[in-house]
């Protein structure tokens, strides 16, 4: 079958280049769609360039890095209502 045979070629290779064993087509894959959340690419772009059909598999990929980004931008819109800590020691009723 040819799946099997390029995923032995993969194993080889990667034997060969010295990586930890358990490195496999799956993980690169996931690797990639996971790197090109965090540059920003959309969920379609990234489905495009990965090869996958199903775009919930491409979210479960990405879920990790959407959600750093999300947690990011909220964090930034926090930043200019905070207030310095000498400022908020005057505005305190203690």
């Amino acid at each position: 079958m040819l799946v099997n045979n390029f995923y032995n070629h993969f194993i080889d290779c990667c034997r060969e280049a010295g990586l930890p064993p358990g490195c496999s087509p799956y993980g690169l894959r996931k690797a990639v769609a996971r790197r090109l959340a965090e540059a920003g690419y959309a969920t379609h772009q990234i489905a495009a360039i990965i090869r996958h059909r199903s775009l919930t598999e491409v979210a479960r990929y990405t879920r990790a890095a959407e959600q750093m980004e999300l947690a990011r931008s909220a964090m930034s819109r926090l930043r200019p209502n905070v207030k310095p800590a000498e400022k908020l020691a005057e505005d305190s009723d203690f």
